[in-house]
């Protein structure tokens, strides 16, 4: 099959792209950097540079294709730019997703989109995925989707590693993040805890994008029919049980994942310049983790885990740690 990916070479999307080429599927790799054009070559798939944004390069790019996977990029380096308005540049994407489908005549598609994309109430940042998905179910009945859930990526937890090297310093380090969104809205303190507002015994979804991928490519070799979604994840542990891990595997086997509330850390980041938007946005969602919204449907379409556990991952978090300045 021709297969079109957007997401460049991230981190679903290089790992998909081997596994499809190995599976024989012509690919080709969407990307705005001209200089991954003989990575991605060296991989066995075709490059596409441009921009996601231009419609008439990406009706060009799908058209012919059998599958297209899309993509929204998140823009972490924005978080303290007060104009970006993160819902718009979702919604503004997919709408040239919409076009492009429709004017291309692409019939399958398979879009990336998250947990907590059930619905647009209560669960923070992530009701841009529910907005996502509203807008391609807006397609005409012809063209077929398959919506992937996945939870939160074992990589989100390096934002975590300048907080923990802070406490060995003897002082409070915060780090603006969280991580659904691919930050980690973090405050970490003299003990040896991080904090957010979630925490403790309440469980932390994770996944690798290993398994992401090749759930994807399992997803695209199915046959196709009406719009369906799948929830994807390699474990279900608890904050203080992915504390643990982590901190065995970095020679802090005490660290602990502990709670503050939700108004401390929102004035927080407020405090220190962020988005007030991202801001609200991540309060609630660490909220709706720590309250269950965010996993009331994941529980009832639980998924078989995924065969990369966090162990797995633990040496990746302890090389990335050592390195760290």
């Amino acid at each position: 099959m021709k297969i079109i990916l957007t997401g460049s070479l991230g981190n679903i999307s290089k790992p998909l792209t081997k596994e499809l080429v190995q599976k024989g599927h012509a690919v080709t790799v969407i990307s705005s950097k001209a200089d991954r054009q003989k990575e991605i070559e060296a991989l066995g798939a075709a490059a596409a540079i441009g921009s996601i944004n231009d419609l008439d390069f990406v009706t060009r790019t799908f058209t012919g294709a059998d599958i297209v996977y899309l993509m929204e990029p998140t823009y972490p380096e924005r978080f303290m730019d007060k104009t970006y308005d993160p819902y718009k540049t979702v919604t503004d994407l997919v709408a040239t997703y919409k076009k492009a489908v429709d004017h291309s005549g692409v019939k399958k598609i398979v879009h990336l989109s998250s947990i907590g994309a059930h619905t647009d109430q209560g669960v923070g940042l992530l009701k841009f995925h529910f907005m996502a998905e509203s807008i391609l179910k807006s397609l005409p009945a012809d063209v077929s989707i398959k919506f992937m859930r996945p939870v939160g990526f074992y990589g989100n937890l390096l934002q975590t590693i300048d907080v923990i090297k802070a406490v060995s310093k003897g002082f409070v380090g915060t780090i603006i993040a969280l991580q659904y969104y691919g930050l980690s809205g973090l405050l970490s303190g003299k003990r040896g805890v991080i904090l957010s507002n979630y925490g403790g015994d309440v469980i932390n979804l994770l996944v690798s994008p290993k398994d992401i991928a090749s759930v994807i490519a399992e997803e695209m070799e199915k046959p196709f029919e009406g719009r369906t979604f799948r929830y994807i994840a390699s474990e279900e542990r608890s904050c203080n049980e992915v504390a643990k891990i982590m901190g065995e595997a970095i020679d802090k086997p005490w660290l602990k994942w502990g709670t503050i509330s939700d108004k401390m850390l929102r004035d927080t980041m407020l405090k220190r310049g962020a988005n007030e938007m991202l801001v609200d946005g991540l309060v609630e969602m660490g909220a709706a983790g720590r309250n269950g919204k965010l996993y009331e449907d994941y529980n009832k379409h639980r998924p078989v885990l995924g065969p990369t556990k966090l162990r797995e991952y633990a040496p990746v978090f302890a090389e990335a740690y050592k390195n760290s300045q």
